[in-house]
Formats: C-alpha cells, structure tokens, sequence
C-alpha cells in the first residue's frame, strides 16, 4: 500500500489526486485529527507525532508513505528520512510535499515573485525558501502565515462569507507585493482555492499542490521499480483517524464525493 498522512482531513486534498491519477494502487489515509493542527506545535512534538504515524502505516503494510502534511514535510521529514527510517525501515521510503510543489513553482513563474501561505510552523521554518532558493537564486518569496485557515476547514467553513473576509485580508499583504506564482503551503488550502484565486486575481498564478504532487508521485514509481513493484494494485482505499470517525467520514464523503465504507479510529500510545 501507499500510505498518506496528514495532521488532519487536508491531505484528502492529496489523496483526491492519487485516486484520479494513480487509482490502480492500494491506500492507507492516516488523519491525526485528535492532535491537528500541527502548526502551532514545537519541531520536537511534530517529529515524535509525524514518527508514530510512520510507523503506524509501516506497520498495517504501507511500502511508501507521503507526508501529505507540509508542517510535517517542513519539520520532521528530513530527521525521518536520515536518522530513524535507516535504522527501522530502510527498504521503504518516506516523501514529503514541499519540494515537488517548490520546483514547479519556479517553473512557472513569469516575474520571480512568489508567495508562500501556510501554517505558522510551515512558515518559520522557511523550507519553502530554501528549497526555491537551492533551484533558483534571484527570487523575491513571501512567506505568509494563516493560522486561522485549517480551523476554519476542519469545521468546514470553506466558502462561508467570514472565511473569505479573513482570506482577504491575509491574502492583501501578498497582492500588494505582487506576487505572480502563490503557493498553497498547506494541504487544507485547496479546499478554498477557488475563493483564493479569486481574491488574488488573473495576473496570479495558484498553485495546484495535490495535483502536483501526484505528477511527481508518478514520476518517483516509474523511476523506482524497486518500490513500486512492492506496492499492492488492488485499488482499494482504507480510513484510519485518531478522532471521531463519524466526523471524518462525513467530511470525507462530503469532499470525495464517494461513500466511505469505514473509517477506523486508532489511538497511538
């Protein structure tokens, strides 16, 4: 299987994609709902609950697993990938979502101006900065925390008349830098990336991060047939949340578009 974490019901955003492009596989969505949101969390409580959900997803099967959380790509990936999945794991493979969205981002920009909105977390870090800086050194990036958003869609509230007032005022600090290329650093985005294309107009370009990621995941088997060719191909989708399974499935039906058969609450110790 093709594991797909996120702190919360965001990554659906990634999982939708998977489904379109790559629906011959096997997956396994773990939501942390219990915990979520991660962005206001220290770097050491989001690597210890990042790990457990690796482990979590190792552990029910999962060969490959994408971090479909970018407080968790921003914060725990690389510690995951260079010091703990050696030691346990070192036949399966952990992902995250930050650098495939950064270089198309720097594909696609016409004036080398480009925002960053995501999680406190996300922001402070300035992953996002620094890997569009390593592809590319003229870049004017800003960065932009949005801390009231992933509430906001975990009671969803997207496309509520309050939710685009607080869009637009965050979103007016990066219009008057006039940013050409905006990327959604945080996977619950996408559920108000109409209204945010709206707000920031023609001459912007917004990102699509869950479509990209899914290229790029694409990408990764063909390249790795050593991985891929452990994945199962059953095309069959499991739910696991660490809240109120209820909830999540009745969000999860709502995004999807899709009865979810079960979803399964799990508790990490």
């Amino acid at each position: 299987m093709i594991g797909v974490f996120d702190s919360g019901l965001g990554g659906l955003t990634v999982l939708r994609a998977f489904l379109k492009h790559l629906p011959q596989y096997g997956y396994l969505y773990l939501g942390d709902n219990a915990r979520a949101p991660y962005g206001n969390k220290s770097l050491e409580v989001i690597y210890e609950y990042t790990r457990q959900a690796v482990e979590f997803l190792f552990d029910r099967g999962c060969i490959l697993i994408i971090l479909a959380c970018n407080t968790a790509s921003a914060k725990a990936l690389r510690k995951i990938q260079q010091e703990w999945l050696p030691s346990h794991h070192p036949d399966r493979r952990v992902l995250g979502v930050v650098i495939p969205v950064a270089e198309v981002g720097v594909q696609v920009t016409r004036y080398g101006r480009i925002g960053v909105i995501g999680t406190r977390a996300t922001i402070e870090t300035k992953v996002y900065q620094q890997e569009l800086d390593k592809l590319r050194g003229d870049l004017k990036v800003y960065g932009l925390a949005c801390p009231l958003l992933v509430p906001l869609v975990e009671e969803g509230w997207a496309g509520k008349p309050e939710t685009n007032r607080i869009l637009k005022k965050y979103l007016r600090h990066l219009k008057d830098r006039k940013v050409d290329t905006l990327i959604l650093g945080c996977t619950h985005y996408p559920f108000l990336q109409k209204d945010i294309k709206r707000i920031m107009g023609k001459n912007c370009k917004v990102l699509d991060g869950p479509e990209i990621v899914a290229d790029k995941l694409e990408d990764y088997l063909h390249r790795h047939p050593e991985i891929e060719g452990r994945v199962t191909r059953n095309g069959k989708v499991s739910y696991c949340t660490t809240d109120d399974p209820e909830r999540f499935k009745r969000f999860g039906e709502k995004f999807l578009g899709q009865t979810l058969a079960h979803v399964e609450k799990v508790k990490f110790d």
